[in-house]
Order: C-alpha cells, then sequence, then structure tokens
C-alpha cells in the first residue's frame, strides 16, 4: 500500500495503518456535501453520433445540484473549460457556484474514476481512497488520466490519499452510513477486476479501505449494464435501514427473474443490529434502445445531493411513479427528475457521473 500525505510522517499516517483503523469511514450519499465532483463529458466515442445532446440535460443537472452545493469540474484545459462555461450560462448555472480543475480525463464517469473520500468525524479530518481502475474490466482504454485523478484531487486540496492497490469503482458499492456496504458478486467477483482476490480477501479491503463493518452482497446486475453488474443500477440505500430496488414487472422481459432474485436475496439480510432491510420496490422503466442496443436505464441512477434528489427520467410511463415512490423516501429533499434518454446512451446516467464530497 502507498500512500501520498501532504504532511506526511507528521499526519501521523503510516504505512501499516489502514483508513479504518485510524476512524476514517465512507458516509452515505445522504451526509451533507462540501461539493460534489464531474469530469466533464468529451469523449464522443462514449456517446457515438450523440454528445452533442447530452450537454443540455448534463447542464441541467449540474443546476440542481448547484441549488445547495458547490460543483467542481474536472476539465483538460481552458478550451474545454470555455466549452463548459457556456453550456453552463445557457442552461442558467450560476458559475460562482462552479470551481474548474486543469485534471485531464479520458471519460466523464467520475462515480468510478473520482475519489473515495472518507471522514473522521471526531477529528474532523478527511482523506482519499485513490482505487485502482481499469474501465470496467480494461473495456475501454485508453484510462490513464482518469486513473489518476482522486492522487491529483488529494494534492489539489491538500489531504491524504491511499492505494490499497487493487481495483473498485464506486458505482459499484452502496454504503448506509452505519457500517453496512451493499454490493454485487456479478462486478466484484468478475475476473476482470481482481483475479487475485477471492471473496474473503476483497471483503477484508473493502471493510479495510472504506471503514465498513459488514458487506452484504446480492449476484445480479441489469440487461445492458457494461459494467458487470453495478450496484448503483439496481439497489439503492435511502435510509440507514431501508434500501430502493428496482422491480422488472413484465415476466417476458429478461431483467425480470434477474431482479426477482435480488429482491429475495435482500428479503433474507440482516444489518448489524439484526433487523431486515425495509424494502420499497421500484418500477423499471421500459426498454430503452439505441441502434438496436438495450441501454441500462433504470431509476435506481439517482444522484442525492444537499438540496435534491436528482433522478433520471426516460420518456416512459413509468418515469412519474417512480418520482413519486422516490419523494415518499426522500422526505427531506425534493425529487426532481431530469430527462437521461439522450445521456444514457453512454451507458451510465446521474450517479455514475457524479461523486460527493462529504462534510466533516
Amino acid at each position: 500500500m502507498k500512500i501520498f500525505s501532504p504532511d506526511f510522517p507528521s499526519s501521523g499516517l503510516s504505512d501499516f495503518s489502514t483508513p479504518k483503523q485510524l476512524g476514517f469511514f465512507f458516509p452515505a450519499e445522504w451526509h451533507q456535501h462540501t461539493s460534489t465532483w464531474l469530469s466533464w463529458p468529451h469523449k464522443e466515442a462514449s456517446w457515438p453520433g450523440k454528445i452533442e445532446t447530452i450537454y443540455k440535460p448534463y447542464s441541467q443537472f449540474i443546476k440542481a445540484v448547484t441549488e445547495g452545493e458547490k460543483v467542481n469540474i474536472n476539465v483538460a484545459n481552458e478550451t474545454m473549460k470555455l466549452f463548459a462555461a457556456k453550456h453552463l450560462e445557457a442552461n442558467g448555472v450560476d458559475l460562482n457556484k462552479i470551481e474548474f480543475h486543469f485534471h485531464p480525463t479520458n471519460d466523464a464517469w467520475c462515480r468510478d474514476h473520482g475519489p473515495a473520500f472518507l471522514i473522521n468525524p471526531t477529528e474532523k479530518k478527511k482523506l482519499i481512497v485513490d482505487w485502482g481502475y481499469n474501465a470496467w474490466g480494461d473495456k475501454y482504454p485508453p484510462y490513464d488520466l482518469d486513473d489518476v485523478i482522486p492522487t491529483l484531487i488529494g494534492k489539489k486540496l491538500n489531504l491524504p490519499v491511499y492505494h490499497p492497490g487493487i481495483v473498485m469503482e464506486g458505482g459499484s458499492v452502496e454504503f448506509n452510513g452505519e457500517g453496512t456496504l451493499l454490493t454485487s458478486t456479478a462486478c466484484l467477483l468478475n475476473k476482470n477486476r481482481n483475479p487475485h482476490l477471492n471473496q474473503s480477501q476483497i471483503e477484508e479491503y473493502l471493510i479495510n479501505y472504506y471503514g465498513v463493518d459488514q458487506i452484504l452482497w446480492v449476484d445480479e446486475g441489469i440487461v445492458g449494464d457494461d459494467t458487470d453488474g453495478h450496484i448503483d443500477d439496481t439497489v439503492r440505500f435511502v435510509n440507514a435501514d431501508t434500501v430502493v430496488t428496482v422491480i422488472e414487472e413484465n415476466k417476458s422481459d429478461d431483467n425480470y427473474a434477474l431482479l426477482q432474485h435480488n429482491l429475495k436475496q435482500l428479503q433474507q439480510m440482516r444489518l448489524l443490529n439484526g433487523k431486515q432491510l425495509n424494502i420499497v420496490e421500484l418500477p423499471m422503466p421500459g426498454e430503452v434502445i439505441w441502434e438496436d442496443q438495450r441501454l441500462p436505464a433504470s431509476y435506481a441512477n439517482f444522484y442525492i445531493s444537499n438540496a435534491a434528489v436528482v433522478v433520471p427520467t426516460y420518456r416512459d410511463k413509468n418515469d412519474d411513479k417512480a418520482l413519486q415512490i422516490l419523494q415518499s423516501v426522500f422526505t427531506d429533499r425534493k425529487v426532481i427528475g431530469i430527462d437521461s434518454t439522450d445521456v444514457i446512451w453512454g451507458l451510465g446516467s446521474w450517479h455514475c457521473l457524479s461523486q460527493q464530497e462529504p462534510a466533516i
């Protein structure tokens, strides 16, 4: 394990201590944010023939987030910064709430290549974990620029940065903020990530570098998900003991059996306090197809910001139903739907594109 620390060794961090041992943990997404981090979309191959169509909804997403917090955006250079600012201003975003950082990226999926921020509220400290990143099993090289983003941000913010030395993506893990992490075997046990590690060894990394006490596993992801089954498309914590999980109502749909299997697994789970999970079922949208490819459209890929829960919608009959269900569980925030029909052509939506920086 390597550690970058701006004040090492006086920080007290050592190669023999993990974030958990030092009292750090990854808080739940509804924990107060200092800011949100994004990487400006620029890779045309991620939205072939369509990238220009995403800037309006992407800017609308940023506007919704800036209602309650600052937004940091990674850009390659001054040209990209001016291009981004033009789109943001055109969609009514207050640029005083935006800070651009010259951190070049390969792609836009900041949930997976961005920093994992851990906090120690007792000592009023924050650190970053920089997991390895290989573009979901070496599917989309190159990814060298994305892989170093967390360390660049750590240096910019003058925060210690831990390097566990294994591949892990932010969209593959979900947290309740009270010691429980939820993930999927389809993704984390896939041999294209960490083939040298078994399930118990991966759990040890999760516990030590996310600061949790319990790992819960579902098996399946949704059809069309090129991440091999990220949890942020299927099951999300909405409070410490409640999850929403997507359910396919059409028995002939390929997702039906997969999601029923996950539901049965969730029903058998127990939290650290011995309680069953409260499970709220969330519908799936109908198939979203582009150029004969089924896309991983899911209402579970929402982002919890300070001011709002921003939900992807798909011009579908279930959009309103999903928004109403989510509003019923997020009683302290407004739930906003933003059209993701073009964005999902990149095979991800609002949660995949964003990474929260928690307040201490």
